[in-house]
């Protein structure tokens, strides 16, 4: 059974709780939500990265859709173009992803990589577990 994906829960967890939540949510709904505006995906630069932020729902994406991103519309990518398309490409860019951030909540910063495998492994389990 998924975690809730509200607000109030999300603002509860840690990073490393936040992490496998997206990625538990993410291979549940077999995609990843991203802000597009007129020029592309969102993106956010950290101290030490540029990254675009993702998160595991359209109402979370939506949420941090204010103020200078208030113009931008949240946009599912399935996971098997995310693999195909997004990690390659982000990559290629030098571009990490932030997870989930929220409100006051940076999100967690995750490499393209890392975050391809996390995803593949978890699909792995709940396809054994489902005896698939």
């Amino acid at each position: 059974m998924s975690q809730p994906s509200d607000i109030a829960s999300i603002l509860k967890m840690d990073s490393e709780q936040l992490y496998f939540h997206f990625v538990s949510e993410a291979v549940a709904q077999q995609q990843i939500w991203i802000l597009m505006d007129h020029y592309g995906s969102v993106m956010l630069n950290t101290e030490d990265e540029d990254c675009v932020p993702v998160w595991p729902s359209q109402e979370l994406a939506e949420a941090w859709a204010t103020e200078e991103w208030g113009e931008c519309k949240a946009e599912a990518i399935p996971l098997s173009k995310w693999y195909s398309n997004w990690t390659p490409g982000l990559e290629d860019d030098g571009f990490a992803v932030v997870i989930c951030p929220i409100e006051d909540q940076d999100g967690v910063i995750a490499y393209a990589d890392d975050l391809d495998a996390a995803l593949r492994k978890k699909e792995q389990k709940v396809a054994k577990k489902n005896g698939s």
